[in-house]
């Protein structure tokens, strides 16, 4: 019968030494946390491009938008909605809201020259837009300033503790083409001569 000390030393002198199995104790130690960290990279990856595609969606629709001379109305905006989900590519709820501010200089606040949205978003206030002093730079008296502003819920493709997260941007723009661009709520050209050939 093997005694307490000749199994220790046996233990001690074989067993100790033995480095047989220690990869594969280690791939399945390492193996897991190399996934996760590489599932970490691709979702950061994947919001950080996001993020990019949506700020350059709202700088042209913000351009295109400072370039028109004719008064804007729904159509218009939904097709702006339309041109963000197109050019960000993303399946995610998302919502465009426009404005027109003006600066008054004499009490060195903005006023609103009107706000309208697309989307779950809701149309700004007089009293909303007053501080933007903040947010926007130096203006004239009576200067314009185009403020489009986009959202977007982000689902990351993994949960690695990040959770839904919110794509926010805020553009503005001086109109180019005139002094401000306007709103209107009749219906366009082409819905009066869709009705008249009904």
């Amino acid at each position: 019968m093997m005694t307490f000390r000749k199994f220790k030393t046996l233990m001690q002198a074989e067993f100790a030494r033995d480095e047989k199995g220690s990869a594969s104790i280690e791939a399945v130690i390492m193996i897991p946390l190399m996934f996760f960290v590489m599932i970490c990279v691709v979702t950061l990856l994947d919001l950080t491009r996001l993020h990019g595609m949506h700020q350059k969606a709202a700088y042209t629709i913000s351009d295109m938008i400072s370039r028109e001379t004719l008064a804007i109305d729904a159509d218009y905006l939904a097709g702006s909605h339309a041109l963000l989900n197109t050019l960000t590519r993303d399946p995610q709820d998302s919502t465009v809201r426009v404005s027109v501010v003006r600066y008054d200089a004499t009490n060195n606040i903005f006023k609103l020259d009107w706000s309208k949205t697309s989307g779950y978003a809701t149309p700004v206030s007089n009293h909303d837009v007053r501080n933007w002093t903040t947010k926007l730079p130096k203006m004239v008296h009576n200067e314009r300033m185009i403020v489009v502003e986009t959202n977007a819920i982000y689902q990351p493709p993994f949960q690695i503790g990040l959770g839904n997260q919110e794509i926010d941007n805020f553009i503005f723009t001086r109109p180019r083409y005139a002094p401000q661009v306007l709103w209107t709520d009749e219906p366009s050209s082409e819905e009066y001569e869709g009705d008249n050939y009904s």
